[in-house]
């Protein structure tokens, strides 16, 4: 092996910049087809975004190609959780949780923007319950666990609480049956906007970086995989690398068939879907786990602003994962759950928006999704292409800190990984409570960009008709669609509307009502015909209509 002479991480550049980091679309499509990389990456979802930034941290030459936008599959339709997993113990998988904790606080640590602690609420109720009474002491020696194995890093033990104390954080829990509650303490964040920020860190750090780039076919030499063919804005190019990694989750089968055309599926897809309400029909102030009667899952119900998220589900999916959607009958039983345990009545009516993804599973073809061990699996193929194939997103950084030793091992090199205490763009220095105690627009842009939002105000203060919001009823504003364009690779306003903001996600119709606004912005930043807005805005509003097809009419997913 060969010790490399790695260059350190540039932490300036990552953690302290005095200008916006702008990515131009035209000059990286430019280097990927004239350079040569160490490594490429193939998949923009969390674990090829760690990959990429684990690889540009030890001094690699590093690339990164996603067939679609930044998180657009799984990604950015996760539960959200940084957490290391209750049901993980239970399973008996105590050393995938002690591990989850550890990473969960790393994350805390390197992106405090992003990742912000989340209280969890398990009702105690006489009858049908999560548990009843009986249960609740062995459930809460489970809680004394996961504080041993590393919740307490979070700051905080889990706590017995009162009806009324209960009753304080869920309101409308139906107190009938009440007798307390169980409180534990984990962590959430905006998927899509961490995998972004992912990519972006390691854009900061030398790697190049592309979406809209669809790799059709891998270059092979002696055997050996040394690049891809990629597509990308109607142009067809190569992208030479000595290494090249498959993290395409559960498309991982096909882009492995390219290497091996005797490739066996590996891959389970496991289907899981979200609902969003608005809060006032809940009113609850933290994550609730419900019952719901006659199923093995629970059902969790989490504040997020103005509106509260219900999920998940758990089954096998043999649709087309290009086009998954949370169905009527989904929908239909996590309403179920939630009027169980909430008074009042939440209706379809009351769905504002909805996610369908798919869990690359991977170790079994027997039993339910949801028995399935989480665990990641690494292996070189005998194209000598990395795969890295299941995981979940709080294991993200270690997953992409073994993938790159991998690579590492291909190249013939070593060098170590630095990404434990590396900040993410925006997190170096960032002071969450300081910054949520300010409020208002100093506080959303906090929230979503970290130190860097000094960036998007300095766009409010050369234009003022920027800080106008952009969707009705939600915080976004037009300077963060400019942004979008100029500094995150936003070509589309599917990009900006589904994942650079979450509008679709908490206000879907809201949404298709500022597609217009949204794509007159970016046809003036990205120099676009009016054609070409027309198609951008007309692509948005047919896959909304499709989404709610799918949700309220029972159609097909």
């Amino acid at each position: 092996m060969i010790t490399m002479p790695a260059r350190k991480p540039r932490r300036s550049a990552a953690a302290t910049r005095r200008t916006a980091l702008l990515l131009d679309r035209a000059a990286i499509k430019r280097d990927l087809a004239d350079e040569t990389y160490d490594v490429l990456v193939i998949g923009g979802g969390v674990t090829g975004a760690y990959a990429v930034l684990d690889a540009a941290s030890r001094g690699l030459r590093a690339a990164l190609v996603e067939k679609d936008d930044f998180a657009s599959g799984t990604s950015s339709k996760s539960s959200k959780m940084i957490h290391g997993g209750l049901r993980y113990i239970e399973q008996g998988n105590v050393n995938l949780v002690r591990h989850s904790l550890l990473e969960r606080h790393r994350f805390r640590r390197n992106a405090p923007h992003l990742v912000h602690r989340l209280p969890f609420l398990f009702p105690i109720l006489e009858k049908e319950g999560v548990f009843d009474a009986r249960l609740a002491k062995g459930f809460e020696g489970l809680l004394w666990t996961y504080d041993l194995v590393g919740g307490w890093r979070i700051g905080k033990l889990h706590q017995r609480l009162t009806v009324p104390e209960v009753l304080a954080q869920a309101p409308t829990l139906r107190a009938d049956d009440l007798k307390g509650g169980l409180m534990y303490f984990d962590a959430r964040t905006d998927d899509a906007r961490l995998v972004l920020t992912l990519v972006r860190t390691a854009a900061a750090l030398g790697a190049k970086v592309l979406n809209g780039a669809a790799a059709t076919a891998l270059l092979m030499r002696g055997g050996r995989a040394s690049g891809a063919r990629v597509t990308a804005d109607g142009d067809a190019f190569d992208i030479r690398a000595s290494a090249v990694v498959n993290a395409t989750g559960v498309w991982a089968d096909q882009v492995d068939a390219m290497a091996d055309e005797h490739h066996r599926p590996q891959v389970r897809p496991a289907k899981g879907v979200h609902i969003v309400v608005p809060w006032e029909k809940v009113r609850i102030n933290c994550t609730v786990t419900v019952p719901i009667p006659g199923r093995a899952r629970r059902a969790t119900c989490t504040r997020w602003g103005n509106s509260v998220v219900l999920g998940t589900t758990d089954e096998d999916y043999r649709g087309s994962p290009d086009d998954v959607h949370c169905t009527r009958q989904e929908m239909d039983f996590l309403l179920e759950g939630a009027n169980t345990a909430f008074e009042g009545h939440l209706t379809p009516d009351d769905v504002v928006g909805s996610i369908g993804g798919l869990r690359p599973l991977v170790g079994g073809k027997e039993g339910a999704t949801l028995d399935m061990r989480r665990d990641h699996h690494i292996g070189i193929g005998t194209g000598g292409m990395v795969t890295v194939t299941g995981g979940k997103l709080t294991t993200s950084r270690h997953m992409g800190e073994l993938v790159i030793d991998k690579v590492m091992t291909v190249l013939g090199h070593r060098a170590p990984s630095r990404t434990v205490r590396l900040p993410l763009l925006g997190g170096a220095g960032y002071d969450a409570e300081a910054v949520a105690a300010s409020g208002g627009l100093a506080a959303h842009l906090g929230e979503r960009y970290g130190t860097e939002a000094r960036f998007v105000g300095d766009l409010i203060q050369d234009d003022p008709t920027l800080a106008e919001p952009v969707v009705a009823g939600l915080p976004y504003t037009r300077a963060e669609v400019v942004y979008a364009a100029r500094a995150e690779l936003a070509r589309s306003v599917d990009d900006v509307l589904s994942r650079r903001t979450r509008a679709r996600l908490f206000a879907r119709d809201a949404s298709a009502a500022a597609a217009p606004a949204v794509g007159a912005l970016l046809g003036q930043e990205l120099g676009l015909t009016q054609d070409e807005v027309d198609r951008s805005v007309a692509a948005y509003l047919d896959s909304v209509r499709h989404e709610k097809t799918v949700l309220l009419e029972g159609a097909a997913a």
